[in-house]
């Protein structure tokens, strides 16, 4: 899906230029994008390598079982099968406190093997658990406490100020997330309730 949209883009950019007349100014532009975006995914990349690194390093000295201690009343709200098995729970807390750093691609392959060790507690169902929806959907919606992605954008894009954000991040995410846990809760007991009924 991805490539066919930048595909309709290009497109369109070649049929705006030939209407507008402006088809000399599409090649520097073309080469001007190029550059530009090699420049910001070598600052993600970079980014997202480090912050890797420092999350592997935490996992490998127990930090992560110590934050996942640490905050154990909020994930035995959020995932109550995960905590009772111990299935996925270590890494839900890595994941959890990657998004809180707001370094979603490293807090990914932390929530994939979090879901690997939920399927444990599923009896090989082909439907996801409760847990690993609730998993799925915080990880879209996150609170994020320090967004490094988007302020590693602002700064490659020349930002003056590129922390200014952070107010508004805070307020956003924790409402999306309180509204995201409240929605799958609610649904959750919905369909629970429908299939005792049948």
């Amino acid at each position: 899906m991805l490539a066919k949209t930048f595909a309709v883009m290009c497109i369109l950019s070649f049929v705006c230029a030939l209407i507008t007349g402006r088809t000399d100014a599409l090649t520097p532009a073309i080469f001007a994008g190029t550059s530009r975006a090699l420049d910001i995914s070598a600052s993600l990349v970079g980014m997202t390598c480090l912050w890797c690194g420092i999350m592997n390093i935490l996992k490998k000295t127990g930090a992560i079982e110590m934050l996942a201690r640490l905050i154990s009343p909020v994930l035995r709200l959020l995932f109550p099968t995960a905590c009772k098995t111990g299935n996925g729970i270590y890494e839900c807390a890595a994941s959890i406190s990657a998004n809180l750093l707001g370094i979603g691609n490293a807090a990914t392959p932390f929530a994939l093997s979090a879901l690997k060790e939920m399927q444990k507690d599923n009896d090989g169902a082909e439907k996801a658990s409760d847990d690993m929806i609730m998993l799925t959907l915080i990880s879209a919606s996150p609170i994020s406490i320090m967004p490094m992605t988007v302020i590693t954008l602002r700064n490659s894009a020349g930002s003056v100020s590129p922390t200014k954000i952070l107010v508004p991040v805070w307020i956003c995410s924790v409402c999306g997330f309180i509204i995201t846990v409240i929605l799958v809760r609610t649904l959750a007991g919905i369909c629970r309730g429908k299939r005792k009924h049948k």
